[in-house]
């Protein structure tokens, strides 16, 4: 412990607090008195001597009058009458004196130079040395220092008398005091030591000099030779107390200043309370100092910071740690030994309160000061350990430990810092500054942590999607192999970075792998291990072995509903690709008995295998109950599709032409209705109704030109007119179609053909070649749709993307075909790479409505809350979002994107209550950064509650197991400062900011708002606090 001694501030003695008879108005009116009776003196001799002068003037005499009675302004008026008539120069000398003191006495602006002008007029005259003697005391009587001096330099002091002299030197000694010109005051008080009237009075003057100037032998030395007079008892005892604590005599300061507390005013009493408190305080009796210190009013109001210290450490000793930091969080950006020493005491109170976060900003602050090495370590080594123990905001906690080890290095707790630092690494979270200092540090005892740090990290960047460089962390992981259990793990998870970068096999390798580890078992990624291996299976074609392993995870896992459901349907789907109809059956039925989200495709596929057992009968009558149960299915073009096939495979034309139609008025634009009119198209022919049958070629051809169905409806049609030898009509017919070149058929037949020829045998340059010379020479032919799909595909496959899109836009602008969503799907990819916000909307929005895949749907409604977003259209981004959430089947990466758009659009346009609920689901099922932001958003909320508290446990959450995520720790640290202020603890609040404001440079938006907040907490706090400066 540092006891701190300052230096105590007197209180200063002026006119108005020294002694009763130099008390200002006891002074004028005393001075006033004098100058009376001496002008009295004079006016009566003058008067006389007027009167011989003047024959017994009468208006002298009255204006002599008026003037002893203080009418100066009547009295000037009659004197200047008086000059103006007289012709006797004394009495004209007279008035004119006269009427220069009564301009003095009014104020007038020329009333100097009157004065001057006599003196100049009248040099012989017996009134000038008593003119600046008197204009002198004049005003010294009324208080006016700097005005009596100007008329006492002008004082010839050798025509003075020596009672005049001594009157003379003190009352200049005492103007130049009180004008604190203390070596010119010294100089004329000293002439009147001895002086039986002044002497006692110049002494006391004299003492209170020598104790401004902590001369105080020589102030004792005056004060002694003038403390037998009662006037001045009141006031010396004050100023001894004073000296005596200044002396060190602490217990004789103590006695003097309790002895003089009752006769002192407020002022003088806020002062000895300091010194009795204060020497309390260095005789370490601070039971005693606390009251005093207490009562202290500061100067002009204001503490500083050694007054909140003594006061807070005296409490801190006595165990009161509440009072303690109530004192100690009051000195705000102190810069000395003393804050040093408070923030230390600080820290030390909170830990004994249990307050770990304010104790870790308090001995983080301590440990940054090099005033007192010894308390700088120690806190360093606090600061250290609480980082460990709750997380960090400012730095890694890898860092600070790291840090002190090497700044402290004999340190005898350096063992224990040691074994922290490595556990550090992985309770810290924040994986990415912990592998930059492994990496410089691969000691043999790190590689542990490595193997660790390594594969969380790898997590990390796996969850953010960055799947290249995870991997590269799950193969470091895998070099060290300290920890069986994290070798498991990281070979799962490079399992499943591969599958996610379409790496199937390998995918399977590493799955396999780890299945086949001993602890892997022991491993939260156990229980999914066989989901994953069959869907790489299933992506590999390989649908016997993907099956069997859905039947694995069927059989193993049964908590996780979710896939336990998708696994049933998985494996009815590979059964069904592999013609086992009977199992897929059984599987498919089970599906629907769960009420998989999926039960509507299980029953559509239930129906679908009956057909190929041969049993179309239960095939149609599945397919119709399916359109009976499921009105909102997206499988129910295809159901309509598949009965009408079914009928006509059944010889049930009549009903097979219903279906058709009720497929056609459902879905107008489906991709399905080509093909559907198509068929009915090829019903009446085979029935031979060829007109009826035209009809329906006919339309294929007008509403769906260029699809497969448009060239099979123009060649069945041709057969008819040809059979019916109604060829001209054929012909008027086909040239009004832009698709159909009839001289040039065989050329653009021979041209698609040889192009597609290299595109089957995967020689793409060939094939880019081949296609791209049939676009230009058929730009309407007959395989256009066909040639620009798949020309576009390979374009984009060979990484040649904006070449692709004018292909893929030309498939688009025809009717809808087979080849439509993948387009639309693929455009959107490339525009939403491009940033091109405008045109992967419209894109977007078409996909939506057009998509017969489920995927697709939700990626274009995903992709088009993220663009409405970005493109500030707050209504239209939250309407995606919540189609997004309502849809089951979404993932939850894809839920937190939802829930976040909804909260930040909500943020935005002001609605806070939408924002909470947004912002509370996505905690739920948030990772990574989003999860980081979720927390932020629950601490703000709760910050403008008012729950200060529980506000600032949730930043430090944040800060514990999301310290990667620096922009959002350093906007959590904010809210931090601003609930300690509404806890009124100023020091934390303003430490916190001036850590952000130096650590987070990055962010200048939370430095900004960082710096607003402390320039508003220093305006507030230095209205009490005389140590801060803004």
């Amino acid at each position: 412990m540092f006891i701190i001694k300052p230096k105590t501030i007197s209180l200063y003695p002026t006119e108005y607090n020294t002694f009763d008879y130099f008390n200002k108005k006891t002074m004028q009116k005393i001075s006033r008195l004098l100058f009376l009776l001496f002008f009295i003196s004079i006016s009566t001799i003058s008067a006389q001597k007027s009167a011989i002068y003047t024959n017994d003037s009468k208006d002298f005499d009255k204006a002599i009058l008026l003037y002893n009675e203080n009418q100066y302004a009547s009295a000037q008026l009659l004197f200047e009458k008086v000059k103006s008539a007289a012709a006797n120069e004394e009495l004209i000398s007279d008035c004119s004196f006269y009427i220069a003191n009564c301009a003095i006495r009014t104020n007038q602006a020329n009333a100097d130079v009157l004065m001057e002008r006599f003196v100049s007029d009248y040099p012989t005259s017996r009134k000038q040395n008593q003119a600046y003697v008197g204009v002198a005391h004049y005003y010294f009587a009324q208080g006016n220092y700097p005005q009596a001096l100007e008329w006492f330099e002008k004082v010839d002091e050798n025509n003075l008398t020596y009672s005049e002299r001594d009157q003379y030197n003190f009352q200049k000694g005492y103007s130049f005091f009180s004008s604190k010109n203390k070596k010119e005051a010294t100089t004329y008080l000293n002439k009147v030591v001895n002086s039986a009237e002044y002497g006692s009075q110049a002494k006391y003057y004299l003492g209170f000099m020598a104790y401004e100037g902590d001369d105080y032998k020589q102030a004792t030395k005056y004060f002694d030779e003038v403390s037998g007079e009662e006037k001045y008892k009141e006031k010396l005892s004050y100023y001894q107390a004073d000296m005596n604590f200044k002396l060190g005599n602490f217990q004789k300061a103590i006695d003097l200043g309790t002895k003089a507390m009752a006769k002192s005013n407020a002022l003088e009493q806020s002062e000895l309370n300091k010194i009795i408190g204060e020497s309390y305080f260095n005789l370490k009796q601070y039971d005693k100092s606390i009251p005093y210190l207490a009562l202290y009013k500061g100067k002009k109001g204001k503490w500083n910071n050694t007054d909140f210290y003594q006061l807070g450490y005296a409490y801190y000793k006595q165990k009161d740690y509440e009072n303690a930091i109530s004192q100690f969080n009051k000195i705000i950006a102190g810069k000395d030994f003393v804050a040093q020493n408070a923030y230390y005491h600080l820290g030390e109170s909170y830990l004994n309160l249990d307050k770990k976060q304010q104790a870790l900003n308090a001995f983080k602050n301590a440990s940054e000061m090099e005033f007192d090495a010894a308390i700088q370590e120690d806190a360093g080594l606090n600061y250290a350990k609480l980082s460990y123990e709750i997380g960090n905001s400012y730095q890694s906690t890898p860092a600070v430990l790291m840090a002190f080890i090497k700044k402290y290095p004999n340190n005898a707790n350096k063992s224990e810092i040691e074994r922290l630092l490595i556990d550090s690494y992985i309770s810290s979270r924040n994986y990415k500054e912990a592998l930059v200092l492994l990496e410089k540090n691969k000691s043999p005892e790190n590689k542990l942590a490595y193997q660790k740090v390594t594969f969380y990290r790898g997590l990390e960047l796996f969850t953010d999607g960055k799947y290249q460089e995870a991997a590269t962390l799950f193969e470091k992981s895998l070099d060290q192999q300290k920890d069986a259990k994290f070798t498991a793990r990281a070979t799962f998870w490079k399992g499943e970075t591969e599958y996610v970068l379409d790496d199937f096999k390998n995918a399977v390798v590493s799955y396999k792998q780890f299945q086949g580890l001993a602890v892997a078992k022991e491993t939260p990624e156990y229980k999914n291990s066989n989901y994953n291996i069959a869907y790489s299976y299933f992506k590999l074609k390989e649908y016997d072995q993907a099956g069997n392993y859905f039947q694995n995870q069927i059989e193993n896992s049964k908590d996780d509903k979710v896939r336990f459901h998708d696994s049933y349907l998985r494996l009815a789907d590979c059964r069904f690709v592999t013609s086992k109809y009977t199992a897929a059956l059984e599987a498919y039925n089970k599906v629907i008995e769960l009420k998989s989200v999926d039960a509507d495709y299980a029953y559509f596929q239930k129906a679908i295998c009956y057909g190929f057992i041969s049993k179309n009968d239960k095939k149609i009558e599945e397919l119709n109950a399916f359109l009976r149960l499921y009105p909102k299915s997206d499988y129910r073009d295809d159901a309509y599709f598949e009965l009408g096939n079914t009928y006509v495979a059944d010889n049930k034309q009549d009903l097979a032409i219903k279906t058709y139609d009720k497929l056609n008025a459902e879905f107008k634009s489906g991709s399905f209705t080509s093909k559907a009119i198509l068929r009915q198209g090829l019903i009446y022919y085979n029935s031979d109704k060829d007109e009826q049958a035209l009809t329906k070629f006919k339309k294929v051809a007008a509403d769906f030109p260029k699809t497969p169905e448009a060239l099979e409806a123009v060649s069945t049609a041709r057969l008819i007119y040809v059979d019916n030898g109604r060829v001209d009509e054929y012909a008027t017919w086909v040239r009004t179609l832009d698709f159909v070149a009839v001289t040039d058929a065989e050329l653009d037949n021979d041209t698609y053909e040889a192009a597609e020829k290299q595109y089957l045998q995967n020689n793409t340059k060939q094939a880019i070649t081949g296609f791209s010379g049939y676009v230009a020479k058929f730009p309407n032919g007959i395989h256009s749709l066909k040639a620009n799909f798949y020309l576009a595909q390979m374009y984009f496959s060979d990484a040649q993307e904006s070449k692709s899109i004018p292909n893929y836009e030309y498939v688009i602008e025809q009717p809808r075909s087979e080849f439509t969503e993948q387009s639309l799907a693929r455009l959107a990819q490339i525009f939403l790479k491009n940033d091109d916000k405008s045109k992967a909307i419209a894109v977007l929005s078409r996909l939506e409505n057009e998509a017969d895949f489920p995927q697709n749907k939700t990626f274009a409604q995903s992709n088009l809350m993220k663009c409405y977003y970005e493109n500030k259209d707050y209504p239209n981004s939250v309407v995606y979002a919540e189609k997004v959430l309502a849809n089951p089947k979404t993932d939850d990466n894809v839920k937190s994107d939802a829930q976040i758009i909804i909260a930040r659009a909500a943020i935005q346009t002001g609605d806070e209550s939408k924002a909470r609920s947004a912002y509370a689901k996505l905690q739920a099922i948030a990772k990574g950064e989003l999860a980081a932001e979720a927390l932020y958003y629950d601490a703000y909320f709760k910050n403008k509650d008012g729950k200060f508290e529980d506000s600032n446990l949730v930043v430090q959450k944040l800060a514990k197991n999301y310290s990667s995520y620096k922009y959002f720790g350093a906007k959590g640290l904010i809210l931090m400062a601003k609930n300690f202020y509404g806890l009124k603890d100023s020091f934390q609040a303003t430490y916190i900011l001036e850590s952000v404001i130096k650590n987070f440079t990055d962010f200048p938006d939370v430095v900004s708002e960082a710096q607003t907040e402390l320039d508003t907490i220093k305006r507030e706090e230095a209205k009490t606090n005389s140590s801060i400066t803004n």
